[in-house]
């Protein structure tokens, strides 16, 4: 069996280091890994595998050592200038960053809703956002089921998905120190504010999880609204999803259906208190549902609650998924 090489750029980031993680726990077929950052984090050294590796300062020479892969989790103007360079020396680029995520010539994906859209890459292959990966699971399953008419987000966002500044800020619990990420404090708050707001009056969030969603659905006409809240949480965003379709349902069978669809696990036991929740998702890699029940305010809709890792599933995990079904292929 052939061995390949994969380049990890942004590796002594949250992400990057949860992607490491990862790769250990699957076991992929990578004979060596690159590691790549800024140069104030040069030097650093981790070990995967049992095998020692020092962090790089990426530069427009990090690529040519024949890298087979690279997952890109060091932002959007650094996926913006690199992520061309590694692809045009034969890397494919899975990249976390939002800058390709809309673009006609890039696929946006989530291994178990459109893993065929992988294949028809030019080079890069786009991570959608943490808090889009988590709802395609179960609306996929029921799109093509009932055919989705409209989707109502409503998220509750770990501080985790801002990054290291930002749970400094969670931990800086009376502000005697000045905040490093937020405009106001998230300790003991809830800011409805998630990456800067445009014009329409929706934060950059808002419509990257409602034009996401119908890029990775295929459904570019769909009704996709969305209000997004950063939560006082740690780690694994929660979201209450309602759904209107265009056909009728019966609850047993909406149920089976979620049930059947590959990493969603169904958590819905109210006489056990049974329902998804941020600190037991934490760590896993699968999408958690629950609170399932029907909307009666229209013909056809239900109201779903779920929860996922942002930092495994929501970014690491979901990268890596996409290069372990592309070595499938190989």
């Amino acid at each position: 069996m052939k061995k390949y090489k994969l380049a990890i750029v942004g590796a002594t980031g949250l992400v990057g280091r949860a992607v490491m993680q990862i790769l250990e726990e699957r076991k992929l077929p990578i004979e060596s890994y690159g590691l790549f950052a800024s140069k104030k984090s040069a030097g650093s050294s981790f070990t995967i595998l049992g095998k020692d590796y020092i962090v790089e300062e990426l530069t427009e020479n990090s690529f040519d050592k024949g890298y087979d892969f690279a997952i890109f989790s060091a932002g959007g103007e650094v996926s913006k200038k690199y992520a061309p360079i590694a692809a045009k020396k034969g890397c494919i680029v899975v990249d976390n960053s939002s800058y390709f995520r809309m673009h006609d010539d890039v696929p946006l994906v989530v291994p178990e809703v459109n893993i065929e859209d992988a294949f028809t890459h030019k080079g890069i292959i786009a991570n959608p956002n943490c808090s889009t990966i988590q709802a395609m699971l179960p609306l996929k399953a029921l799109d093509d089921k009932y055919q989705i008419k409209r989707i109502v987000y409503s998220t509750y966002q770990a501080v985790s998905g801002a990054g290291k500044n930002a749970l400094c800020d969670l931990e800086n619990i009376d502000n005697s120190v000045p905040l490093k990420k937020f405009p106001h404090p998230i300790y003991n708050n809830c800011l409805p504010h998630i990456d800067v707001f445009t014009e329409n009056g929706y934060s950059k969030e808002e419509m990257k999880m409602i034009n996401e969603t119908r890029k990775i659905l295929h459904r570019p006409n769909l009704k996709v609204t969305a209000t997004t809240v950063r939560v006082p949480v740690r780690n694994s965003h929660s979201e209450s999803i309602n759904v209107e379709f265009e056909k009728d349902f019966t609850m047993p069978d909406l149920v089976s259906t979620l049930k059947r669809f590959p990493n969603l696990i169904v958590q819905d036991n109210l006489s056990s208190n049974l329902y998804p929740m941020a600190i037991t998702a934490n760590g896993h890699d699968e999408v958690f549902v629950g609170r399932i029940r029907r909307d009666g305010s229209v013909d056809f809709g239900v109201n779903l609650w779920v929860v996922a890792d942002n930092i495994r599933k929501g970014a690491a995990t979901n990268a890596v998924q996409i290069v372990e079904e592309l070595l499938k292929s190989y």
